[in-house]
């Protein structure tokens, strides 16, 4: 049997792994690249497998890096099923949508952008062949409805018309809807047939509600082989979510192959219990400058995690109780996942909020903003209180308005709660930010562009490191060196190079044999 590695690797998007056999073709993950919009969406379109080919797929869990190509293979003639946790399952009803709405949405006014710069060009007059404001005004109107709404019918007739290059999404909210049907989820511990002589068992993974240490097993010539594949590996004691698995079942120890992941590979991240002393310090320092605190999260995991924390400080009268805007309305109904999938909390959340019959993730300063008018108020809000929104890293979504209406302002504070990737506005906020907060912010602020506009970065930008949802180097050696698994061989992928290299340098050390795959390589496991 053989493993070849399709992406996330040397990176931390695109998660696709292969494995073969004689009998058998079974997709690990069929996730999305992000970054830079160009890059990405080549990516993206190129897919590296005919979905034909495919036996099945095992999904680890339902973050979009992870997931968000799905709809793409089942469009594509994939006739298998997806296999996965049933709160997974569940979750990717709605990031799946999500993830076909925003596709949709970028399309959509990137055509927009092409039909309205085709018809200012054949309208410019004068000398300097420049439209008029009047005329550009116009324009504009034509191309859409209701006051701010793009017309897509208009400029798709219009694109035809001028034989325009338009852009296609990568799928619909149709085709998201239909990939859905291919999903089937299974509890944790509990065996499911993948294939002919092959079954995967799912363990808890401490990442993310539903996210899954995966054993799959072949039977092939008289051997049984065994991969393991972390997905992404969560801390342990963090709020809500049961630790990563370290007891497995005695037929599923002895593993051929582990593929792990490595995004936090050569880090340390801060001690959990920090946590709440730095909410509390953070908000605290900005209600008294009168200021909102802006949090870009993950509408899945970060999104829960802060709401159950801030109810924590709200419950022990820590801090002002200012009015919470959920302002997501993915972060909503995965909210709603959250609530119903109790089976899977620890026992702290049990002890905490459950035993006292409340929810973890409603109180009564939690508002959950759903329409874009609403949104839009909140904008506005001079108020102090607290913005939750998506996305997490700065790239799309309702965030990049209250960073625009925010972030020219000392009062405000932007808080960042995660990871983010290069290349996007969450990393250049992050790290521009912090490095005007280290100058003693003298002299001028950095200036960001989005949304078209620069705008300087006058709010301050406070970093909490120990919300990431992935194990740090530490967390995940004690994940290998505390569990009862035997592991021949590991392949470290799902990160930065240097994170992964550094990774596997420290697992030699450990005395565990550990690669690095590059993009493409295949590693084949022969019989004993």
């Amino acid at each position: 049997m053989q493993i070849t590695f399709y992406g996330a690797v040397r990176e931390v998007t695109g998660s696709m792994h292969l494995i073969e056999t004689g009998k058998n073709r079974i997709l690990l993950d069929c996730g999305m690249f992000q970054g830079r919009r160009k890059e990405t969406n080549e990516k993206n379109r190129t897919f590296p497998i005919d979905p034909a080919t495919l036996t099945n797929v095992v999904l680890s869990h339902a973050h979009i890096d992870h997931s968000g190509r799905i709809p793409i293979l089942t469009k594509n003639n994939f006739h298998g099923r997806v296999f996965c946790t049933r709160a997974t399952a569940d979750a990717s009803d709605y990031l799946l949508r999500d993830s076909a709405h925003i596709q949709e949405s970028d399309a959509s006014y990137l055509n927009y952008k092409t039909v309205r710069s085709f018809l200012a060009e054949l309208d410019t007059s004068g000398p300097n062949k420049k439209i008029s404001k009047k005329k550009l005004n116009n324009i504009k109107k034509e191309l859409k409805k209701e006051g701010h709404r793009i017309n897509t019918e208009k400029i798709n007739e219009l694109l035809l018309k001028y034989r325009l290059e338009g852009v296609t999404p990568l799928y619909s909210i149709e085709d998201a809807e239909n990939a859905l049907d291919y999903f089937e989820g299974y509890p944790y511990r509990n065996s499911a047939i993948i294939g002919k002589d092959a079954t995967c068992t799912f363990y808890e993974a401490g990442h993310i509600l539903g996210s899954a240490i995966s054993i799959l097993k072949f039977r092939e010539n008289e051997r049984q082989y065994t991969i393991c594949y972390t997905g992404d590996i969560g801390r342990f004691e963090k709020p809500i979510i049961k630790n990563p698995a370290l007891s497995f079942l005695s037929d599923d120890l002895d593993v051929d192959l582990m593929i792990m992941e490595s995004t936090y590979g050569d880090r340390v991240h801060d001690p959990l219990k920090d946590l709440k002393p730095g909410l509390k310090k953070i908000f605290t320092e900005t209600f008294k400058r009168n200021g909102t605190v802006i949090i870009p999260a993950f509408a899945y995991g970060r999104t829960q995690e802060l709401l159950y924390l801030i109810h924590e400080l709200y419950n022990e009268g820590e801090v002002q109780r200012v009015p919470v805007y959920v302002d997501s309305p993915l972060a909503t109904n995965i909210t709603r996942v959250f609530g119903e999938h109790p089976e899977v909390y620890d026992n702290e959340t049990h002890e905490t909020f459950l035993k006292k019959g409340q929810n973890p993730f409603f109180f009564n300063q939690v508002r959950f903003v759903g329409s874009v008018e609403e949104s839009m108020a909140l904008n506005r809000e001079e108020k102090p209180h607290i913005v939750i929104s998506a996305s997490g890293m700065c790239e799309a979504g309702r965030i990049l308005h209250h960073l625009r209406h925010k972030i020219h302002n000392p009062r405000h504070t932007i808080l960042i709660v995660g990871y983010m990737a290069q290349h996007t506005l969450g990393r250049r906020i992050l790290e521009q930010g912090l490095e005007y907060e280290k100058s003693g912010r003298k002299g001028s602020p950095p200036l960001l562009k989005f949304l078209n506009k620069t705008y300087p970065l006058k709010a301050h930008v406070k970093k909490l490191d120990g919300f990431s949802a992935h194990g740090d180097k530490d967390e995940m050696l004690r994940f290998l060196k505390e569990s009862n698994l035997k592991i021949k061989k590991i392949a470290v992928v799902h990160g930065e190079e240097d994170q992964s290299l550094a990774f596997a340098n420290h697992l030699q050390h450990e005395g565990f044999p550990a690669i690095v795959p590059h993009l493409g390589e295949t590693i084949r496991i022969e019989a004993d």
